[in-house]
């Protein structure tokens, strides 16, 4: 359910707030809402258990040896408008291993661009089939603890990754989910909120198509922009 109702009591009160203000407050993962599905390739069947089924416990200790062993940091998205190139940063080390393990698990592949605000990022990672929350449940669930003391700023074209939910005050990151700073000049007014762990490298004018596109009053595109395969280049 995306709306959430300690948001719908500060509209009663807040109603002739601008409504793009409204938008860039937050940066909440939203549970994806049912809507008009179109008929797509069934995506790739969940692999064989090959590590452990992750939680918050766990997390953090499996990604610090995962880290050593798996140094890959360039991840290819294959969209519908075209390709997305991002470069993954050392120092965010747990959140670079996060989004290389959930490629390598095939995880991105059939989710969408869910939520699309034009002139400031692109958020992508959840999806209304079915099939996306049986890849979460195979994998675990979990969440990453914020890590943004490195220096990096929410420049156009960086990676970050949103919190969990609202009332989240130490801002846990929701680990299957990403978004891309569309914005020109930078959405500066996020820095020390938001764990930023890349940049986008190669297909800029990708992401500005896709935050272009036309949306519903929940940001959601009118018309499904999935990730069709996501793939480590290095």
């Amino acid at each position: 359910m995306r709306i959430i109702l300690s948001f719908c009591f500060l509209f009663l009160f807040l109603n002739c707030e601008d409504k793009q203000t409204k938008k860039k407050t937050t940066l909440e993962t939203e549970v994806a809402k049912p809507k008009k599905k179109e008929i797509t390739k069934s995506t790739t069947d969940l692999p064989e258990r090959e590590f452990p089924k992750l939680n918050s416990r766990s997390a953090m200790d499996f990604f610090l040896e995962y880290d050593k062993h798996h140094k890959e940091n360039t991840v290819r998205l294959t969209t519908d408008f075209g390709n997305i190139t991002i470069l993954l940063f050392n120092e965010t080390k747990f959140h670079r291993s996060n989004f290389i393990w959930l490629t390598k698990q095939h995880y991105f592949d059939g989710t969408q661009f869910y939520r699309v605000i034009d002139n400031f990022m692109v958020q992508a990672g959840n999806s209304d089939d079915k099939k996306t929350a049986r890849k979460r449940a195979h994998i675990g669930k979990y969440l990453l603890p914020a890590d943004t003391k490195r220096g990096f700023k929410h420049d156009r074209g960086v990676v970050s990754m949103p919190s969990s939910e609202i009332d989240n005050p130490h801002k846990l990151a929701s680990p299957y989910e990403f978004f891309i700073v569309q914005q020109r000049g930078g959405a500066h007014f996020l820095d020390g909120d938001y764990t930023i762990f890349g940049k986008v490298i190669k297909g800029m004018d990708v992401v500005d198509k896709i935050a272009a596109v036309d949306t519903d009053d929940g940001d959601w595109p009118m018309r499904n922009i999935f990730i069709r395969k996501a793939e480590i280049v290095r």
